[in-house]
Parts: C-alpha cells; structure tokens; sequence
C-alpha cells in the first residue's frame, strides 16, 4: 500500500480529518485540539505518530490564538499566568524523556480519571472554585502537573482550564490566556523532542502536513466563538472536557 510521510494512505487521511475537526473545536473554545487528536489517533496510529502529529499544529495555531488580539494583550496575559508557564516548561522538560516508557493505559488513565471527575462535577454545579489565598500555590502546582502531563502525552491543557474556570476568567480573555500558555509549551514540547529524536523523519513530515487543516479548522470556528455567550462557553468547555475525559478511560480499558 502507497504511503505518505510513513503512513499508509488511509491512516494519513483520517489524521487530516480528525485534524480540521479538532481545530474548529479549538477555534470555538480555545482548547481541546491536541487533547481529540491524541485520543483518536491512538486507536489507530502507532504511540510515536500520535504524539509528533500534534506537536507542530499545537504550535502553529497557538503562535495566531495568543496574537489574535495584538502582541501587548498576549504580553499581559502572559504576566498573569507566568508562575503557571514557568512550572509547565520546567516540568515538560523533565518528563518528555519519558514518553516511551509510560505504559499508554496508564497515562490515559492519568489523564481521563481526573478531567472527567473535575469536569462532571463542575457541570453538576459542585463550586470547586480556588480560594484567593491560595492562588498562587495553585498556579504552580497546576503547572507542575500541566508540565509533566505535557512531556509525555503533548497535553496539558486540563491543569489550565480547571485553573481559569475556577476564577471564572471572561471568555476572550480566557481564550488569550490559554494561546499564550499553549504557545509556550507547544514550543517547549518540541525542543525537548527535538531532543529525544521524535521529532526527526517521517514523524517530522506527518506533524507539519496536519498544520494546514488544523489551521483551517480553527478559522471555522472562530465563527463559532463568536456566537457563544459566557454562560454557554463555560459550558461547552466544561462538556468537552468530560467528553475527552470519558474517550481517554474508554481506550485506556479497551
């Protein structure tokens, strides 16, 4: 069977669509791009070809989510969050060399157990807010965990989400804050595997061909975006969240 980037044809067209997919979900909600693609490439793609696809789409459409509202709004948002971005670059940095050795049903399990606990019970209206005085313990604490998630799974979204729910962050400024974190790991995440050499060949090709319909994807659902109020983007964020929870414990069990 003809190939493409070491993929057989099928194989490569089916990231592509799973691709533009995820990047309108990103494109509506600001997250959750490289959380579907890692969870359906698993079922089909071999663990390294599912890791690399999502490095370079992951920092292409951060680098134009974080600077969608001009450089000094991405600047600030930054600041506000710098002791979370810190212990995510420290800790993706410390657990990417790891990455092949994590049995997958166990950082599946890692991932999904606890997005879904926390996403279920914020839906069910449980008040799980973080307290004041404990806001900046939780930023580093939730960075360390975003980090070492991110070294060896490409994602550590849920650790930033669960922290800007909890403050009940406007949704524009919700969605910069999470381009500019994401932008910084994405570019973390793929030095260190420049590193480890996953992100070399075939694998380097197949992660840059998924860059266009991801971006194409994201265009569609800034529309999207657009027409969601805060009540009903919080909603939709706390949704995929226990959708993409669920996904995780199903393909860690089966």
């Amino acid at each position: 069977m003809d190939q493409i980037a070491g993929l057989p044809q099928t194989a490569f067209w089916a990231a592509i669509a799973i691709t533009l997919f995820a990047g309108m979900v990103k494109g509506a909600i600001g997250f959750a791009m490289p959380l579907i693609m890692i969870s359906l490439f698993s079922s089909f793609l071999p663990p390294e070809f599912a890791l690399a696809g999502l490095i370079l789409p992951t920092l292409a459409t951060n680098i134009q989510q974080s600077l969608r509202n001009g450089m000094r709004p991405a600047v600030e948002s930054g600041l506000k969050v710098r002791r979370f971005i810190i212990a995510t670059i420290v800790f993706i940095c410390v657990s990417a060399p790891f990455a092949d050795k994590i049995p997958p049903m166990g950082f599946l399990l890692l991932l999904g157990v606890p997005i879904t606990i926390y996403a279920g019970l914020q839906m069910a209206g449980a008040n799980l807010a973080l307290k004041l005085e404990h806001q900046r313990r939780a930023e580093w604490g939730l960075g360390a965990v975003a980090g070492l998630y991110g070294g060896v799974s490409g994602i550590w979204g849920p650790p930033l989400l669960i922290y800007l729910l909890s403050l009940n962050v406007p949704k524009v400024e919700n969605v910069r804050i999470q381009g500019v974190v994401f932008l910084i790991g994405a570019m973390a995440l793929f030095l260190a595997h420049l590193a480890t050499g996953l992100m070399t060949g075939d694998r380097l090709l197949f992660s840059a061909a998924l860059i266009v319909p991801a971006f194409a994807g994201m265009l569609m659902g800034y529309r999207i975006q657009a027409r969601l109020d805060q009540a009903r983007f919080r909603w939709w964020t706390q949704a995929f969240l226990v959708l993409t929870g669920l996904n995780l414990i199903r393909q860690a069990i089966m």
